[in-house]
């Protein structure tokens, strides 16, 4: 478990967060964060995909636009920030290139995986269709991934959505269900950011659910 940096292709030098397991290493994973940042819950599920076998790596995406940013789930000012930091001022085509510059890296470790959350799930879908060496995405409630439904996956993908999302509501999850008939679609009784135990929307049987299904796919996928 150590602080790292990276960089991508186009020079960009960016912090990531990397956790490498004991013994035989299944593979590698690129965690992607959700719109607060790398923050002490994407570094516990970087170390938790290393217990599992996993090297992962998580990369500081708002990098582009302000170091050092984490976040917490309780103020609004922290939600404010985050939102316009992801969907405003950092451009998605950059945030992919260092999650490319992650793939590159965590390549030498075998077949790479992408999961993503929030924000990351978005980028977990486009990672899918537009990057290149990604063999299996797991993307968590990824909101506005139905406004790229046009796009097509380069590798499998599966996608998990709480059925009490009210930022994704399920009109739109059965949209992205009919046009993406090659993805296996998840949806919960739960709310938005249920993965995260720091979040009063935690929800544990899904949690623990959508785990389990996101390391089975990765052991038939990496």
């Amino acid at each position: 478990m150590s602080n790292r940096q990276l960089t991508a292709a186009d020079g960009h030098v960016f912090d990531a967060y990397e956790a490498i397991p004991d013994g035989a290493i299944k593979g590698g994973i690129v965690v992607i964060q959700e719109i607060f940042g790398v923050n002490p819950h994407i570094r516990e599920v970087v170390d938790g995909y290393a217990k599992d076998g996993y090297a992962a790596i998580a990369p500081a995406l708002f990098d582009r636009v302000e170091r050092g940013v984490e976040l917490g789930y309780d103020e609004q000012k922290d939600f404010d920030k985050g939102l316009d930091i992801a969907f405003q001022k950092l451009k998605i085509e950059d945030a992919l290139v260092d999650i490319q510059a992650v793939a590159q890296e965590l390549d030498k470790h075998g077949k790479v995986g992408v999961v993503g959350y929030c924000f990351g799930g978005l980028l977990t879908w486009l990672s899918a269709c537009r990057l290149n060496g990604i063999s299996a995405c797991s993307a968590y409630y990824g909101g506005g991934t139905v406004n790229h439904i046009s796009e097509s996956a380069k590798c499998p993908v599966i996608m998990h959505f709480g059925e009490k999302d009210e930022h994704i509501p399920m009109t739109e999850v059965e949209k992205i269900r009919s046009s993406l008939r090659a993805v296996d679609v998840y949806v919960y009784d739960a709310d938005h950011g249920f993965n995260c135990d720091h979040r009063s929307s935690y929800d544990q049987t899904s949690a623990e659910t959508a785990k389990t299904r996101t390391l089975d796919f990765f052991a038939s996928n990496l």
